[in-house]
């Protein structure tokens, strides 16, 4: 049995109470504490929410996500595209502030193996990119191609010379967009990506950073409960933030350029059997929970009881009555992820995702005061 302190506190989320920042004072704010360290929020809203934001505590917010419309980076939509000019005025009260536009998502990047297997479709991608990120005054694009090289989601083709592509996609972006404008990408926080998907010495010299994507490291397809987003390992599962953060380290890619991540959701197990609190036992994934709704879904009223895992430094809720088990972030163990993160001299901390958050005393809160 793992090294495990079993703790309730739904306090954590129950004393929450609503509120808002607004982001329309004239006063400018300056970059959150230690401008070499990252906290970077994806965010897929429609711009109407911005005034729930401390965007002062943040240093960029990744818009998520445009698309491929046939070799070129596309906004969807006209509201698509009215979300990114509201974030991007938001640099006028915030000027540390910086904007990227990504391309892809789970599920949302089929034709990006065909694109990028051409000199051709890679070199229009990169022009149609730089063209955006000048019509919007955007800082720079994030990659999240799921994945190149490897098996992602279920129906998107996908072939090994996926790797090489990207360096030569990656190496076509740097060239058009020169020093100017930021350039990252998504990482998978799992073995087979790390060891097949990218080509690491010769793309890392080319961006400014590799966001970590630690969560989900227990993902919907699994039929075994465990933490999801776990900042440690431990002797039931390899999988976390700092064997990630080990690996590519071991890799030869530099800790400056590493960016780990952290959910501001859960995911949760139904039919999970009580032996352990439903820690490492089978059962059937249902449901994606925002952690604003964490109150009402994981409530005591339903039966969670949270607890806490100090060897992994990850917390769990599990109801006995509804045999439903939760893994997640919470203010503790993104507070421990920060620290981390600072003392390894990582490049910051990212989320996925802003609109997950509460109004006020959130999860973003809790990264930028450890």
């Amino acid at each position: 049995m793992p090294n495990i302190r079993f703790i309730l506190y739904p306090v954590l989320f129950l004393s929450v109470t609503a509120g808002f920042f607004s982001c329309k004072v004239a006063q400018k704010t300056s970059a959150p504490r230690g401008e070499d360290f990252q906290i970077i929020a994806y965010y897929s809203g429609n711009g109407q929410d911005l005034d729930r934001y401390r965007f002062d505590q943040m240093t960029q917010v990744i818009y998520s996500f445009c698309h491929l419309k046939g070799n070129q980076l596309a906004v969807d939509n006209a509201a698509d595209s009215i979300a990114i000019r509201r974030l991007v005025a938001l640099k006028q009260q915030h000027p540390h502030l910086k904007v990227l536009l990504s391309l892809g998502g789970w599920c949302a990047c089929k034709a990006c193996s065909d694109v990028f297997s051409t000199e051709a479709g890679r070199a229009e991608f990169a022009r149609s990119t730089l063209a955006l990120l000048q019509t919007y005054e955007a800082d720079g694009l994030d990659l999240d191609w799921e994945y190149p090289g490897i098996e992602g989601c279920p129906d998107h083709p996908w072939k090994p010379e996926d790797r090489a592509h990207f360096t030569a996609l990656i190496a076509e972006i740097r060239r058009v967009f020169g020093p100017r404008y930021e350039l990252s990408f998504a990482a998978g926080g799992f073995d087979t990506f790390f060891d097949q998907s990218i080509e690491w010495d010769k793309v890392m010299p080319l961006v400014n950073r590799v966001n970590l994507m630690s969560y989900d490291l227990v993902s919907g397809f699994s039929t075994m409960t465990g933490h999801h987003t776990p900042l440690y390992s431990s002797a039931r599962q390899q999988r976390s933030v700092d064997y990630g953060v080990r690996y590519l380290d071991s890799l030869g890619v530099p800790l400056r350029k590493i960016v780990i991540g952290a959910a501001f959701y859960a995911r949760t197990w139904e039919n999970v059997d009580s032996t352990d609190f439903g820690l490492y036992k089978p059962g059937k994934f249902k449901s994606f929970v925002a952690y604003k709704q964490f109150p009402t879904y994981l409530s005591p009223e339903k039966g969670f009881v949270f607890h806490r895992d100090e060897a992994a430094a990850a917390p769990w809720a599990y109801s006995a009555a509804r045999r439903e088990f939760a893994t997640f972030d919470d203010p503790i163990s993104i507070a421990a992820k920060t620290k981390y993160a600072r003392k390894k001299g990582l490049g910051g901390i990212m989320f996925w995702e802003l609109t997950h958050d509460m109004s006020q005393n959130g999860l973003l809160q809790a990264i930028f005061n450890p």
